[in-house]
Formats: C-alpha cells, sequence, structure tokens
C-alpha cells in the first residue's frame, strides 16, 4: 500500500478531522482513508464532459431542452 503526506493543512481542517475521526470510533488516518474511498467510489462522479455535468444539473426538472433545428 502507498503513503502520502499532505502538507499545509489548516488547522480547523485537522481539528475537524480529529473530531470526525472521534465521533466514528477510529483514527484520522482511518478516518482520511474512509473520505478519500467515499470520494473516489461514488458512482455519479462528474465526468470532463461540461454538456453532460449541466444536464444532470438539470435533471430533477426535465433536464435542458434539445434545439430541434
Amino acid at each position: 500500500m502507498a503513503s502520502i503526506t499532505v502538507r499545509n493543512l489548516d488547522d480547523e481542517i485537522k481539528r475537524s478531522l480529529r473530531i470526525r475521526a472521534a465521533e466514528n470510533g477510529r483514527s484520522m488516518e482511518e478516518e482520511v482513508r474512509d473520505i478519500l474511498r467515499k470520494a473516489l467510489n461514488r458512482p455519479n462522479r462528474q465526468s470532463n464532459n461540461w454538456a453532460r455535468n449541466l444536464n444532470s444539473r438539470f435533471a430533477e426538472v426535465g433536464g435542458l431542452a434539445r434545439s430541434t433545428e
């Protein structure tokens, strides 16, 4: 397994991470792994296709109308 180091982390972010880890009963390191795992394994990650991303934002209201011209 690989290791990473995160430098210049804001004190408030570190504090929030420490609190979140404690609330979940795990170390800060395990909390970071869980956050990264969840963020990177989301099924609906945004692609680089700006039109698809834009349309998905309006999907709940019927999407964007396509021109018939």
